[in-house]
């Protein structure tokens, strides 16, 4: 049994058009023109029924494996010290199937889950035992995930360890640069390195961006003449290159499932899509210094959501002026400014008010985590009475100084639930009664003392790993009702070493109340 322990939480040529995207990410820039699948890590077998030209020679025993080909799967930004997982985590599992787990995984996970998976995802780990030479499955599904939950920042530094030869990698490497504006290095490494085959609008794009304009209205000839780029792209690229060619003419309309690329021309020529309905990597977008301030702060709560930015750079956008409205947001703001404000102060009175205006605003956004961790702990410790008590309690336990405010000896809370959520913050549950069914549910998990059959067999067979992901999938479904699910994965996260992880996921799931 492996027991985790110390876990802190160009060519010319492009694909014809409507070619599908060898990717599970459906919005990705067609900016590079990717090899067939199969060509990825081929390595052609030996030929068994050849005659034989020698009956006298021996032949050695050869081990076969691709030159100068990094083993993807095993790059990470994180290492055991950090993360204090195990570096043979994935053993026997293979690529195939962890990649499909991790995609199949919600995107809404409680934020303890998401914390973890998120370590998963950058972890330093070695590849599956199961992995072919030069396989990049398992990688390529870690990116995908960081993309699709918008960590955009994590998932540059996972590319730029990764190199960008591999047209995969360099894919996923140029679509988060063009979100996070700092696409030109990449369009430099594109036009350099012969390994890499542009689409004809990527070289467009780029060459437009290193101020060639001659090649750039060229290059975008020749495509509309072989055909190769489509007619939405040709109007768009003709006002990327010339707008004032279209000055009188109607906007073109916006489209509803942009790529990466795409949406930064449109930016250009003056056409700024809405992110809100886009997949939360583009809200990274919102957050450059030349969008507004409303919309920046609304990107980084749904980033925040999700943990993608952190709880600090939220507050931050909340704090970088007085909001200039009513509703909504600014309401948000105005109620997190007087919680702040009246922190600081000596008036308990004040501040329990501030507190009991704070918290519908804050399960209204799904946003008590990030802000339980700005000053959740703070609040805490003033010990308020009544209904304002019991909320400051809750944000302090949702923070990840919970096993702190559960020790600090608060008078008897009005909260029915608050006995069982100090028992869980301290490690103490023996002893504790449910009062419903969820309850009940965290309680039998933490009241386990065998690993769980469902999760057992990979446990065995040396898929710890591929396990942890499987829990973290029966929490999810416990969300929507299946309680024995999320028993188990509770009962699974303290039998392999991660206490924290099983105390934080109960105390968020308690509290917070979410479904699925």
């Amino acid at each position: 049994m492996c027991v985790l322990t110390g876990l802190a939480l160009p060519a010319t040529a492009q694909a014809p058009q409507g070619t599908a995207p060898l990717s599970a990410i459906d919005w990705l820039s067609d900016s590079i023109a990717l090899p067939p699948p199969s060509s990825d890590s081929a390595i052609l077998p030996p030929s068994f029924d050849e005659p034989a030209t020698s009956t006298g020679a021996s032949v050695a025993e050869v081990t076969m494996t691709l030159l100068e080909t990094p083993v993807l799967d095993a790059v990470g930004l994180l290492p055991h010290a950090v993360t204090g997982l195990p570096r043979d985590l994935w053993g026997m599992s293979r690529p195939d199937d962890l990649s499909r787990r991790i995609t199949a995984l919600d995107l809404d996970l409680l934020p303890a889950l998401q914390s973890l998976l998120q370590r998963l995802m950058l972890a330093e780990l070695d590849p599956p035992k199961g992995a072919s030479a030069g396989e990049d499955r398992l990688f390529l599904a870690r990116v995908d995930r960081l993309l699709t939950q918008g960590a955009l920042d994590q998932a540059e530094a996972l590319l730029a360890r990764a190199g960008s030869v591999n047209p995969r990698v360099f894919r996923r490497a140029f679509d988060t640069a063009l979100l996070l504006g700092n696409e030109d290095e990449h369009c430099t490494t594109l036009r350099a390195t012969p390994e890499l085959s542009p689409t004809f609008p990527a070289r467009v794009f780029c060459l437009a961006r290193s101020g060639d304009w001659d090649a750039a209205v060229l290059t975008l000839e020749t495509g509309r003449a072989l055909g190769y780029i489509s007619d939405e792209d040709d109007a768009l690229l003709a006002r990327f290159l010339d707008p004032e060619l279209f000055e009188d003419e109607p906007d073109l309309p916006r489209p509803d499932h942009p790529s990466p690329l795409t949406f930064r021309m449109f930016e250009a020529i003056g056409l700024h899509i809405n992110t809100t309905s886009l997949p939360l990597a583009f809200a990274q977008s919102d957050l450059r210094a030349n969008i507004g301030w409303k919309a920046r702060a609304e990107a980084g709560e749904r980033l925040a959501r999700v943990g993608a930015v952190t709880e600090n750079q939220l507050l931050g956008l909340y704090s970088e002026r007085r909001p200039a409205a009513s509703g909504g947001i600014w309401d948000r703001m105005s109620a997190v400014n007087a919680v702040e404000t009246a922190l600081a102060s000596e008036d308990d009175d004040d501040l329990a008010r501030a507190v009991l205006a704070l918290w519908p605003h804050l399960e209204e956004s799904g946003l008590e985590v990030p802000f339980a961790q700005v000053f959740g702990a703070d609040l805490a410790k003033r010990n308020l009475s009544g209904r304002a008590g019991d909320l400051a309690l809750r944000l302090g336990l949702l923070s990840d100084q919970y096993d702190t405010v559960a020790a600090l000896g608060h008078a008897a809370p009005r909260d029915p639930l608050a006995p069982i959520l100090l028992g869980i913050a301290r490690g103490e549950t023996a002893d504790l009664t449910p009062i419903d069914d969820r309850s009940r549910a965290v309680l039998d998990g933490f009241a386990a003392t065998d690993l769980p059959i469902r999760l057992r067999s990979l446990v065995e067979q040396d898929r710890l790993g591929e396990a942890i992901l499987r829990a973290i999938e029966l929490f999810s479904t416990g969300l929507n009702g299946d309680l024995d699910e999320l028993t188990d994965a509770l009962a699974f996260f303290r039998h392999v070493g991660l206490e924290q992880v099983a105390r934080q996921a109960a105390l968020q799931f308690l509290i917070l109340e979410r479904r699925g």
